[in-house]
């Protein structure tokens, strides 16, 4: 299981983009990160003291499978990696098999439409923070969800869009599909900016259950 450090806020990885400059450092959504490490200089020694590391969406996947030891390490020792969507995680994290889905990005143009997302556990941390309503835009696949993890989001097709996975690993794993900090630093998709204040503001208290 995860092991216990000193409360501490996340290492946030910045992959240079625009969305990423604005999102990681958007001072609406409050303190959230201790550290902001771009990419090209994250190495062993400066995560080695880093007990959460985001990876946000759309860090490039080339440079993510090429590090993808430093990255798995820290799930090795004990500690937290969240890994966001359109990082194409089933290329180098063992395990993370994502099956992706034709993304409708206009279903919300029809009153009656649903995206067909579904709380899972229901009695998760993250659902103090946030509401399904803010989780849903789009989304770009789906987890299998390993033995002993949960989903907190259930895909519509089975699978997961988020979850959380404390048995893989000596550490943790929040897993997801959903790409908030790119919509929300393109500014466009307002639910992606709602779904963002509340996972960060879930992160900066500690990833509480």
């Amino acid at each position: 299981m995860a092991r216990t450090r000193p409360a501490s806020r996340p290492t946030v990885l910045d992959g240079g983009t625009s969305y990423h400059a604005f999102a990681i450092g958007d001072e609406s959504l409050g303190a959230w990160y201790d550290r902001r490490l771009y990419v090209e200089t994250a190495d062993t020694a400066s995560l080695a003291d880093s007990a959460v590391v985001v990876v946000p969406c759309r860090l490039n996947p080339d440079w993510l499978a090429d590090h993808a030891g430093l990255l798995i390490d820290i799930l090795r020792r004990g500690d937290t990696l969240v890994v966001m969507g359109e990082t194409e995680p089933e290329r180098w994290l063992p395990g993370a098999g994502q099956t992706p889905v034709p993304t409708n990005f206009w279903w919300w143009l029809d009153p009656e439409a649903e995206l067909g997302l579904a709380v899972g556990a229901a009695g998760h941390g993250l659902w103090r923070y946030l509401s399904l309503a803010d989780a849903t835009w789009h989304y770009h696949g789906h987890f299998r969800v390993p033995p002993g993890a949960i989903s907190v989001i259930d895909a519509p097709e089975g699978g997961s869009v988020l979850l959380d996975d404390r048995a893989s690993w000596p550490g943790r794993l929040i897993l997801t599909s959903l790409d908030p900090f790119y919509h929300h630093g393109s500014f466009f998709m307002p639910a992606a900016s709602s779904f963002l204040r509340g996972f960060c503001r879930w992160l900066a208290d500690g990833l509480p259950d």
